[in-house]
This record gives structure tokens, C-alpha cells and sequence, in this order.
């Protein structure tokens, strides 16, 4: 496996989401799109298989104009290495991921070796909002640079305060 470059502090960076306004399947496309555009793997990671399911769907769709390479892990056949985005249940790095997308709770140590640790979590979910939290102080707390966004009323981010 190839040794993945960190941040510039040489810790991975922690991004927390926060949504409000769509679902995670709609807000994660174009979150995706961005980390492709940077040349970058992503392992996306639900103990969910519904989410699994309903992201894997979400991606075929998402833009017309473009496609997002992606693959589930448990696919029969499937070749996780190959996945440019790969749906895991488990935060295994199979594809040599750049960037770890946390939904739905999923947990992974604050100094993993990824440039970026996006943890995507809605507003209605408690036990997934607090488990957020924890997540964020951990990373804080080791020194991680912490970065927390907000969705607005179209969608979008827009950078807030601690969560």
C-alpha cells in the first residue's frame, strides 16, 4: 500500500458536515465530485447497508453532466482497489483512499493516515449529531486541524463554529 501524503501539518485534517436542509445522498455528490477534482480516493464508510445502498444509487445520478467512479466493497467481483470511491461497511482502506467519508456514526482513529476525514451527519439524527461531537473534540483535542460547516438553506456550506 502506498504511503498517503497528510496535511500540511502532517496530521489529517477532520471536516465535520452538517446537515439540515437534504439528505446525505444528495449533499455527498458534490462533496465527491470536489475530492475527485483533486485527484483523490475516497472510502465512504456506513454501518448501514440501506445508506450503502442509497449512496451507491445517489451517485449514478447525482449530475448528468458527469460521473463519479464508485464501487461497494461487498459487491461480488469487485476489485475494491480499482474504486476511485469506495462504499465500505468496515474503514478497511482497500482502495488507498485519500479521504475517509464517516456517515451514520462510523468511527476511525483520529491520527488514521488520510489527508482529510470528512464526517457527514444530520441534524435530526442525536445519537449520530453526539457521536459528531465526540469526534470533533477527539480530533481537536489531538491537535488535528478542525474545520465545521454548515448547510445552508440551498445547500450549500458555509463555514460555522464548533458544532
Amino acid at each position: 500500500m502506498a504511503v498517503l501524503k497528510m496535511s500540511e501539518t502532517g496530521k489529517p485534517e477532520w471536516w465535520f458536515y452538517h446537515l439540515k436542509r437534504t439528505t446525505l445522498e444528495q449533499a455527498a455528490g458534490p462533496l465527491l465530485a470536489k475530492c475527485m477534482e483533486r485527484g483523490w480516493r475516497v472510502l465512504a464508510v456506513s454501518h448501514d447497508v440501506r445508506r450503502r445502498g442509497a449512496l451507491d444509487a445517489s451517485l449514478w445520478t447525482y449530475d448528468d453532466e458527469s460521473f463519479l467512479p464508485h464501487g461497494q466493497a461487498e459487491a461480488e467481483g469487485l476489485d475494491p482497489a480499482r474504486q476511485p470511491i469506495l462504499i465500505s461497511e468496515t474503514p478497511t482502506n482497500a482502495n488507498n483512499a485519500n479521504v475517509a467519508l464517516l456517515m451514520d456514526g462510523a468511527d476511525l482513529a483520529v491520527d488514521a493516515a488520510y489527508e482529510r476525514c470528512m464526517v457527514m451527519f444530520d441534524d435530526a439524527d442525536q445519537p449520530v449529531r453526539n457521536k459528531a461531537r465526540g469526534q470533533y473534540k477527539a480530533a481537536a483535542d489531538a491537535g488535528m486541524v478542525v474545520r465545521y460547516f454548515q448547510q445552508t438553506e440551498q445547500g450549500g456550506w458555509k463555514e460555522a463554529g464548533k458544532g
